[in-house]
């Protein structure tokens, strides 16, 4: 974006995407800066949180309403199918992760290739499949603006008072509430 808030021409929905691949990317690194240090759990405790929560929401939006315009868009299945399956990968790591704690066995180790996965699959997304929606003509601002109303929905949704989304819980604290004393 420019400082005055606009976005280059016709680039709005992969500019969109990709601030929120950076800002995945970033929590990860502080993660990863985190290795090693025992009196850290809490910090990565909440790191973890913010990872499985931002790519939930990133996930959501893609499968929702980029995956589909674009499938429409290109003659490469296979490369969409890929997505799908890194996607599905990414929530079973998210699910494993939502129950366990800094200091479980495993626990640094399912990060670590959950952020290798993630990236991997990022790296592909900005490469091939941002090419792809370039030469398909995509229209970037619409679908820009559909990718950020719903990001906006899902975010209020789960941020909503514990019940009304009732997957997203340990996303409120629930993990370290639960943790049993040492």
């Amino acid at each position: 974006m420019t400082a005055h808030g606009k976005h280059k021409a016709g680039t709005l929905a992969l500019d969109l995407l990709r601030g929120e691949h950076q800002r995945v990317r970033t929590l990860f690194g502080e993660f990863d800066s985190l290795k090693g240090l025992d009196d850290e759990d809490e910090r990565k405790a909440e790191l973890v949180d913010e990872i499985c929560y931002e790519l939930t929401l990133h996930t959501m939006i893609e499968e929702e309403i980029f995956y589909p315009v674009l499938r429409s868009a290109i003659a490469d299945d296979d490369l969409m199918d890929e997505a799908d399956v890194e996607h599905a990968g990414a929530r079973e790591l998210i699910s494993q992760l939502e129950v366990m704690y800094p200091g479980d066995d495993h626990f640094d180790a399912t990060v670590a290739v959950l952020g290798e996965e993630v990236g991997h699959h990022m790296d592909k997304e900005e490469g091939e499949m941002f090419d792809a929606a370039r030469r398909a003509g995509i229209d970037f601002e619409r679908l820009g603006e559909q990718l950020a109303a719903r990001r906006a929905e899902l975010e209020e949704d789960l941020s909503s008072p514990a019940g009304t989304i009732d997957a997203m819980e340990p996303h409120e604290g629930a993990r370290r509430a639960q943790r049993p004393p040492d």
